[in-house]
């Protein structure tokens, strides 16, 4: 489920070099087998706000997202839950699976014994993006605490930016 191991990602097609350290894919889409049904229950809810699974009406979204709940948006701006969920009332987010997103790479861990990082890389047409969120269990549910994407320039990784 979340990649490869030992000397199969060491001599994967999809592994990056740069000055002959190889790119470990595994590095970024580890997910424990322990965690499987957590992943499945978290990758249903991504991309956050543009699945049914994490809701479609304003209740939904607050009950979705942590009274604290913030994130960085692509553009490196920072945005409050209040802001979010104002903006998100006045334009409704679309379907991802709707408009055809991509989601792939997929990465999950345990921060906490409630708490989990999940991580993918997320397709929107042209534009390319890594995502990441931090959510928590609770006992009305999961809770997103933290969110933020960052737009992709090239498809590489542990390669030294030109």
């Amino acid at each position: 489920m979340g990649g490869r191991s030992g000397s199969e990602s060491r001599s994967s097609d999809s592994d990056r070099s740069y000055n002959g350290v190889m790119a470990n894919h595994e590095v970024f889409t580890h997910i424990d087998p322990d965690l499987s049904s957590v992943f499945e229950e978290l990758r249903r809810r991504e991309p956050v706000f543009h699945t049914p699974e994490f809701g479609t009406t304003l209740a939904d979204f607050e009950r979705a997202t942590a009274p604290e709940y913030w994130e960085v948006g692509a553009s490196g701006r920072r945005y409050s839950r209040e802001f979010i969920l104002r903006t998100l009332d006045q334009n409704p987010p679309v379907d991802a699976a709707s408009v055809r997103w991509l989601s792939y790479d997929h990465g999950l861990r345990r921060l906490g014994p409630d708490t989990y990082l999940f991580t993918y890389t997320l397709r929107q047409d042209e534009r390319l993006t890594r995502r990441a969120t931090i959510w928590k269990t609770t006992s009305e549910g999961w809770r997103s605490l933290y969110h933020q994407g960052t737009i992709v320039s090239a498809e590489e990784d542990d390669v030294v930016p030109s």
